[in-house]
């Protein structure tokens, strides 16, 4: 499965990337292969200063060798080794009317001494952080999710939007980091799903990325903006940068387990502002963002 997995993200990872230089137009993606000390390494792959994204990366890494002390502590595990994979990916556009995203698709194994696998699991999702909120596009992320989840389970887009909107929140700000989309993790082989419909299911997720995000970004790309909105983009990228930097079990996990530094950094943005007690004006579009943001919305009956 490991191999069958990483074989996928490999093939998804040159897949995203030329549709987003093609997109662009300008900007192409810098690759940086790079190897882990204790097992395994990965390959990055950057976007910097283009006509569309102002910052992405499309990360893909496989890691393997003995789970290190904090994570068996987090895992309440015993001296294990282990292998995980994924692709991780986070696009900050430059236009304020283009939303970021987020994606993530991943698989972890434990072994006994033996090397044996005592547990495996797949885990991911996508989910969109606009700065100004346009309804049609938020219907249409959630959408293109609900059509990948419904091939494999009724209820899994419900599922797994809620755990989403649970997940990618700021408890300390009372507000959500952005709209949402899907969160999964700990999937594992049950008496409704071998590991071979789980495969099936996280990578039609993977497959539904680019229908996801593409068409909004075609459609907001060459809206008007100014510096205020540019200052907006800024102060909401502030929020991101909390959420990833204290709440993130991804950025944790890397950090915890000896990763490498630039790829997980990755994600933040390049410019951003955190301006003391701001608040949005009154009726603005930038409070009616932040009052979405407060309140979960079930986007699909909106």
């Amino acid at each position: 499965m490991k191999d069958r997995f990483y074989a996928y993200i490999q093939e998804l990872q040159d897949t995203i990337t030329a549709k987003l230089e093609a997109i662009d137009g300008e900007a192409r993606f810098k690759e940086d292969i790079w190897k882990r000390e204790e097992g395994g390494g990965g390959r990055t792959r950057v976007i910097e200063n283009g006509k569309v994204f102002e910052k992405g990366g499309v990360n893909i890494s496989a890691v393997h060798g003995p789970l290190p002390k904090a994570m068996q502590n987090y895992f309440t595990v015993g001296d294990v080794d282990f292998f995980a994979c994924g692709l991780s990916l986070v696009l900050h556009p430059k236009s304020p009317m283009v939303p970021t995203v987020h994606a993530n698709w991943r698989y972890f194994e434990m072994y006994d001494k033996q090397g044996n696998i005592v547990d495996q699991w797949f885990g991911g999702g996508q989910d969109l952080t606009p700065y100004y909120l346009f309804e049609e596009d938020a219907k249409h992320f959630h959408q293109v999710c609900k059509q990948a989840c419904d091939k494999h389970h009724p209820e899994f887009y419900t599922e797994y939007k809620k755990k989403c909107d649970s997940y990618f929140y700021n408890a300390h700000r009372g507000e959500a980091r952005g709209i949402g989309g899907l969160f999964f993790d700990y999937c594992k082989k049950n008496e409704q799903m071998a590991m071979s419909d789980w495969f099936n299911f996280v990578s039609e997720v993977g497959d539904s990325f680019l229908e996801a995000y593409v068409p909004i970004v075609e459609r907001r790309k060459n809206l008007e903006y100014g510096q205020k909105e540019r200052d907006w983009q800024e102060i909401r990228r502030g929020r991101y940068v909390e959420f990833n930097l204290v709440h993130d079990k991804g950025t944790l996990f890397g950090l915890k387990t000896n990763g490498r530094i630039e790829s997980i950094l990755m994600s933040l943005p390049p410019r951003v502002q955190w301006v003391y007690d701001h608040h949005p004006e009154t009726g603005s579009e930038e409070e009616k963002l932040v009052k979405v943001l407060k309140n979960i919305v079930e986007w699909l009956d909106y």
